[in-house]
């Protein structure tokens, strides 16, 4: 459920204030302060939507509180009201931002119906930035965030890649970024300049996978009054990626193996084969190895794909990479190279979810958090079976430990998390290399820095 819209009410006044609170009590979760002090306070500690900001009050200026209230909240409306009505208020009230401007007294009804505007104006605005990212993020190459051990290896397959024109497989779970790496090795690679083309063999019906792949010439079926090109003759020069590729049908994975082979298509209808020179990239969250096992995948196409294998993991497996993650997604929302990053409390909560959904779900839920400009730790726990925190070990079961034993097992999983690497290990942990070089009692049994 979305979280309710809040409006600060700064006046001198209690009784105004009390006559904002009940007209607007039912819409808004109305924050009120007598003094810029206290609306000052307010504003570090709570999001804004609106604010009515008085000119004058007992320690400053509404128009100085209405400068600081830009700076931590961007997006929020400000209706300014003043006793003392002039031209040159007005002037410095829009000067410093404020979108509307109102004379004391007034009826409630005119300030409700400017409220109303501004309230529609910020929510087309709202929309307006979650298209321009949305059209950013679609116009932006494919980048790999993440320095993990687990990270870096997949950036290291990715370049050997790039530089070859052998087919690729890449595996993993929904959501861990198999079509980002995709076209981040269709971008590294030679064929960066020509299309990169997807097809998601699961998203189709069988009947027209064929079709889809091969294309057709005019007359081939029923309605086919045109020819068309299927994804393998779009791509020409460039790369296809499969999406899904344990969902092919297996008498297409007879005619993907002979493309493979002999790098000819033959479009339903017709009879003679056209050379296509197509890069290969596939992807699966299934385990294709025990398909083969159930005869629901051919092994000869698989070993064909498998040349390069990219595993890519799951999010719970390299946590360490959230807080670059969350500073990449955020930047994108907002549409700025930038972004305030998520508070470290707020990361502690992120890294106790499981993240079924990794990555992909780790950016629907930022998406959320800054739509509705509330803490991303609240959409954790949502609809569906899958989105649950993992619950708490049970401690009772398991045997006492003296803290020394405690710091031993946090210092030796920290180092296993980062390969025995001490210098990454010790800044993850929060402490100098000195530190744990001299509270760690075994050693790693891999090389370490």
């Amino acid at each position: 459920m979305e979280s309710q819209k809040k409006l600060l009410i700064v006046d001198d006044n209690p009784l105004f204030r009390k006559a904002i609170m009940g007209f607007f009590g039912d819409r808004f979760k109305v924050l009120e302060a007598g003094t810029c002090a206290q609306g000052q306070e307010l504003l570090g500690r709570e999001s804004v939507d609106l604010a009515i900001l008085d000119e004058r009050l007992p320690d400053g200026s509404g128009l100085d509180l209405c400068r600081n209230l830009f700076q931590l909240h961007p997006f929020a409306k400000v209706i300014y009201v003043t006793a003392f009505p002039s031209f040159d208020h007005a002037v410095n009230a829009l000067k410093v931002g404020a979108h509307d401007y109102l004379s004391k007294p007034f009826e409630l009804a005119a300030l409700g119906h400017a409220v109303d505007r501004l309230m529609s104006v910020s929510a087309l605005e709202r929309v307006g930035r979650l298209e321009a990212w949305r059209a950013q993020a679609d116009s932006h190459q494919a980048i790999l965030v993440g320095g993990s051990a687990r990270m870096s290896e997949v950036r290291r397959i990715v370049h050997r890649a790039a530089g070859s024109d052998a087919s690729v497989l890449i595996t993993g779970e929904t959501g861990t970024g198999k079509g980002l790496v995709a076209r981040t090795i269709h971008h590294a690679s030679p064929r960066a300049q020509a299309p990169f083309v997807t097809l998601n063999c699961s998203a189709l019906p069988e009947n027209l996978i064929e079709a889809e792949l091969f294309g057709w010439t005019r007359g081939a079926f029923t309605g086919a009054v045109n020819s068309r090109e299927g994804v393998l003759e779009m791509a020409e020069g460039g790369t296809l990626f499969l999406d899904e590729i344990g969902e092919m049908p297996m008498h297409l994975q007879v005619k993907l193996l002979s493309v493979l082979e002999d790098r000819t298509i033959t479009p339903l209808g017709g009879r003679v084969g056209k050379r296509v020179d197509v890069r290969i990239v596939a992807a699966t969250n299934a385990q294709l190895e025990e398909a083969i096992k159930a005869r629901q995948f051919r092994a000869d196409l698989y070993f064909r794909l498998n040349v390069l294998r990219i595993e890519m993991p799951a999010l719970r497996d390299h946590l360490e990479d959230l807080p670059e993650l969350c500073t990449f997604l955020q930047s994108h929302l907002t549409g700025h190279g930038s972004a305030t990053p998520v508070l470290p409390g707020e990361l502690a909560l992120l890294a106790t979810y499981a993240w079924p959904g990794n990555v992909r779900e780790l950016k629907n839920v930022l998406e959320r958090a800054y739509l509705l400009e509330s803490p991303p730790s609240t959409f954790l726990v949502g609809v569906g079976e899958t989105r649950t925190v993992p619950t708490a070990p049970n401690l009772a079961a398991r045997p006492l430990q003296t803290l020394e034993e405690l710091e031993q097992e946090h210092l030796l999983r920290a180092l296993h998390m980062h390969q025995g690497n001490l210098t990454r290990a010790a800044e993850a942990l929060g402490i100098s290399l000195s530190t744990l070089k001299r509270r760690v009692k075994t050693p790693p049994s891999t090389g370490s820095k």
